[in-house]
């Protein structure tokens, strides 16, 4: 039987074995990411060598980039004006603020714990590593015990936060010699990768969702074809800026924003109103579906390799990006907002790295340019601390920060936390 066949073979098994106790699973600490990466570190080379996916550099890339796509395209697409204005405050200064200060800290503490990179490198270190993925500590964000304006807040930065990220990313990606990104230059790579590629991402999801709406009015879309329909614009929104020679993630990131806005404002058709917006229902799941697959390649190709090579400098990295890189920020960011200490520290302790910092790492490794490969080591052991740490800790640390919220409730104190009631949330 050929590699590939048993590559498929064990993505499926491991897919249709996840699937049977994912509802079991969901009430332990061991999230899909857990199970799908560590299953990625077995079968690789690194232990039972069963498959060696790095044969298949090609396909691998293609997974996860499309994985990124979707699920840049559906967080852009569920992100709304009023998760930003109804108790804004928080999303706006974790990005405007927080998003900066962790690049420059995760670039300034890599300078001492990685040598022999560049100063580009080490910036690109720091950027990749910046980006959240909310699904790795998911119950942080969801449980209901949580103040809605930490839970809106924490889900509104992750929709946005990896989207973010992605100007830093190609900016210092083009400073490092001899990668694909440095052929146009840092100031062609702007021009190319952040204006060109966001205008045409605009325009796809703008005009997408204008059709959309307009053949909703007249009655001509299924429900089923409508939701494929999102995968169309996406995908189109990712291709029109690689034939550009730009950012597909930046343009189907801007294409969600887009594609988001012009859907909703249509809500009704044939003048009866309809029911809750199922659009981007199966492109989010396909996303999902993707994202966990992705996580099982990244623990083969990226995560076993770089724990047969692991350094003290490295681990020490990972557990600062994952602290003090991501809390400190967080701390300056809220000053003066009136969030008092327990909140400011669930908030920074929840920034999980998960499928973007995987995809944008694997990248970097693939332009096969010094440095590259401790790049890399330094960015898989970090996702996966981060996998395991704030995946196991988010369902007990968001019930005992839940129960922290009630007490002070209870005590009648006014504190920042009350700035979105239940009954206030986000629609």
């Amino acid at each position: 039987m050929s590699d590939g066949a048993w590559a498929g073979l064990a993505v499926a098994g491991v897919t249709a074995a996840y699937a049977l106790g994912s509802r079991r699973l969901s009430a332990t600490p061991v999230t899909s990411a857990i199970v799908f990466t560590g299953s990625g570190v077995l079968i690789g080379p690194a232990v039972l060598d069963v498959v060696d996916i790095e044969h298949y550099a090609a396909p691998v890339t293609a997974l996860m980039e499309a994985a990124l796509t979707l699920v840049l395209f559906t967080d852009a697409m569920t992100v709304r004006r009023r998760d930003l204005t109804t108790g804004g405050f928080l999303p706006a200064r974790l990005l405007g603020i927080g998003l900066p200060l962790c690049i420059a800290a995760g670039w300034l503490l890599a300078w001492p714990l990685l040598p022999g990179l560049t100063v580009w490198e080490l910036a690109l270190v720091g950027a990749i590593l910046t980006a959240t993925d909310v699904a790795v500590g998911k119950t942080a964000m969801t449980e209901p015990s949580v103040p809605p304006l930490v839970r809106h807040g924490l889900n509104a930065e992750s929709g946005l936060n990896d989207g973010l990220v992605l100007p830093f990313f190609v900016v210092f990606a083009a400073g490092v010699p001899g990668t694909s990104y440095a052929q146009e230059g840092v100031t062609g790579t702007f021009w190319r990768s952040l204006l060109l590629s966001g205008v045409l991402g605009l325009l796809a999801g703008d005009i997408g969702g204008r059709l959309l709406r307009a053949a909703r009015a007249r009655g001509w879309v299924a429900r089923r074809w409508g939701q494929f329909y999102v995968l169309g614009v996406a995908v189109s929104a990712y291709e029109l800026a690689v034939l550009t020679d730009g950012s597909g993630f930046i343009a189907a990131w801007v294409a969600g924003f887009a594609f988001g806005h012009a859907v909703r404002r249509h809500r009704t058709g044939g003048g009866r109103p309809q029911g809750p917006d199922r659009t981007p229902e199966f492109a989010g799941n396909l996303g999902a579906l993707l994202a966990s697959i992705s996580l099982m390649v990244f623990g083969a190709v990226l995560l076993g390799p770089a724990l047969e090579h692991l350094t003290w400098e490295i681990v020490l990295y990972a557990v600062l990006s994952l602290t003090v890189v991501r809390m400190l920020p967080v701390a300056i960011a809220l000053l003066g907002s009136g969030l008092r200490l327990p909140t400011v520290a669930y908030i920074g302790w929840f920034g999980p790295r998960g499928l973007a910092s995987v995809v944008l790492g694997l990248l970097v490794v693939e332009e096969q340019v010094p440095g590259t490969q401790t790049l890399g080591r330094a960015v898989a052991v970090t996702v996966a601390l981060s996998i395991v740490l704030q995946g196991i800790s988010a369902a007990a640390l968001a019930q005992r920060y839940g129960r922290w919220y009630a007490r002070a409730c209870a005590a009648a104190r006014e504190h920042g936390e009350h700035g979105l009631r239940e009954g206030a949330s986000v629609p």
